[in-house]
């Protein structure tokens, strides 16, 4: 399945699914990113920890960890 993590700077992906339970997946959700989201992946940092993406039109930072579980289309 392709996740937010394996996205290539530059593209523009939809929330499939996110697969997290509890805390962190509330978290996810309350920054904007739900089922149906398009998200634009702005920039990826050197060693691929953080991505920069736009989502709802704000930027915003993901840890590696958080990014793989939201899966894509």
């Amino acid at each position: 399945m392709p996740t937010l993590k394996n996205a290539k700077t530059g593209s523009t992906v939809t929330v499939r699914k996110i697969n997290g339970t509890g805390a962190v997946k509330r978290r996810i959700m309350d920054m904007g990113i739900t089922k149906g989201t398009e998200i634009y992946v702005r920039k990826v940092a050197p060693l691929g920890d953080p991505i920069e993406i736009t989502v709802r039109g704000y930027e915003l930072s993901l840890r590696k960890a958080d990014a793989e579980i939201i899966e894509t289309v």
